[in-house]
């Protein structure tokens, strides 16, 4: 017996079996998606039926008006849903009390759910080539090509030689939601743009990128290029500049001044 309770006491330690993680926290994604699902159908009845009470949307979706109000103020800090006191359906309708707190969409909201501008754009430029010809489309698509030269071509001509012009045409083609940046090669300048918002029209019509490409160049003072569309599956709309670094390197003088052509024996600016 002794020898046993040597050996024992000579037997190493045993280490605490570590704890096993929780599988709580594997059921979290599950329950963000249900969540999500949820709000994208409280969305969906205001979209459908109108504003709404928390009370009458919870009886529609079967669920308790305390969950459905957690997920109203989960729509309002995103923006989509806001509140205001519930209308009165009539004069004399008013009941006593504090009025309910009824739930819209706002425009923003409105803006989630799937939109048919693409399609309304194309059938009315189809519409205006069966009826008007092509000259029409031609001449409307120059029209839209010359908003941003009305909006922008001042500051973008101020900006000074073909380079600064270039940035400037990026910053303001940014503001209409091109998401749009200037870059220099060795070969010139570059312009991308990362979204274009009638990509999916110009798929149809490739007359709006060639209007929007001799807007580019008359804006910029030079020839330009365009070498990918997004409206061809092209991953950015890539338009190239090929006096936009060299112009901009070389000294003033009558004979590299751009804005010159050649008349007769000598040259005069126009």
């Amino acid at each position: 017996m002794a020898r046993a309770a040597a050996e024992q006491a000579d037997a190493p330690a045993l280490e605490p079996t570590p704890a096993q993680p929780s599988a709580l926290p594997a059921a979290e994604p599950a329950e963000r998606t249900v969540d999500c699902r949820t709000r994208d159908e409280v969305a969906r009845l205001l979209l459908e039926h109108g504003a709404a009470t928390a009370a009458s949307l919870a009886k529609r979706l079967g669920l308790s008006p305390a969950a459905v109000r957690r997920h109203l103020e989960a729509l309002a800090a995103d923006g989509v849903v806001v509140d205001r006191e519930q209308r009165p359906l009539g004069p004399g309708h008013r009941g006593r009390g504090r009025p309910a707190r009824e739930f819209t969409l706002t425009h923003e909201g409105r803006q989630t759910f799937p939109q048919a501008y693409d399609d309304l754009a194309s059938a009315a430029l189809r519409f205006l080539a069966e009826t008007a010809g092509e000259q029409a489309v031609t001449a409307f698509v120059e029209q839209r090509a010359g908003v941003i030269e009305e909006r922008h071509g001042a500051e973008i001509r101020a900006a000074g030689d073909p380079a600064a012009r270039l940035a400037a045409l990026a910053e303001a083609l940014s503001g209409e939601g091109y998401a749009a940046s200037a870059h220099t090669l060795g070969s010139g300048g570059q312009l991308c743009q990362h979204h274009c918002p009638v990509a999916h029209v110009a798929a149809e019509f490739p007359q709006l990128c060639e209007a929007e490409t001799r807007a580019f160049a008359r804006l910029l003072g030079t020839h330009v290029q365009r070498l990918a569309t997004l409206a061809r599956g092209d991953e950015v709309c890539t338009t190239h500049v090929p006096a936009a670094v060299q112009r901009a390197a070389e000294p003033a003088s009558t004979s590299s001044n751009p804005d010159t052509v050649t008349s007769g024996s000598g040259r005069k600016p126009v």
